[in-house]
């Protein structure tokens, strides 16, 4: 058990899944840290010094200044401000995932699809240089 279990972890799939959790996740820390740290402050500035962690609803009735202090006194809030930058970081990874395989796309083209004939007999598509329909058995060579 132990052996198929080394041959299982030691398998290209399993290390290249495991590299590509592991760099996702810190690159995830550091796009929130870019959303959290770098735009949204100046964003915030600009729209009047607001702080959009400090955006929430108090579900409790009661007022408070901050989402900290609702949450020291203990009472629910809806934290939309903490949404909009889960949102806008999902944004910007999202944005970056796809330039990434984009760009491996571009660099590793796939093959082109072999050319398509339909059969005489039968009208299924089969590639062009088929012999023999592999659906109805024709022989395609006098065809």
């Amino acid at each position: 058990m132990l052996s198929e279990f080394k041959t299982f972890i030691m398998r290209g799939n399993v290390v290249d899944l495991a590299v590509g959790v592991i760099i996702g996740a810190a690159f995830g820390s550091i796009v929130t840290s870019l959303v959290n740290d770098v735009l949204m402050p100046p964003i915030g500035r600009l729209l009047g010094g607001v702080d959009f962690k400090d955006f929430f609803i108090s579900l409790s009735g009661q007022s408070f200044p901050t989402l900290a202090a609702a949450k020291a006194a203990g009472a629910p809030t809806l934290n939309y401000g903490l949404f909009l930058n889960s949102v806008i970081n999902f944004l910007i990874i999202a944005a970056a995932v796809f330039l990434m395989v984009q760009q491996v796309n571009r660099m590793f083209p796939k093959p082109a699809a072999p050319a398509m004939k339909e059969c005489a007999w039968c009208a299924t598509s089969i590639p062009a240089a088929a012999k023999r329909c592999p659906h109805c058995t024709s022989n395609l060579s006098g065809a």
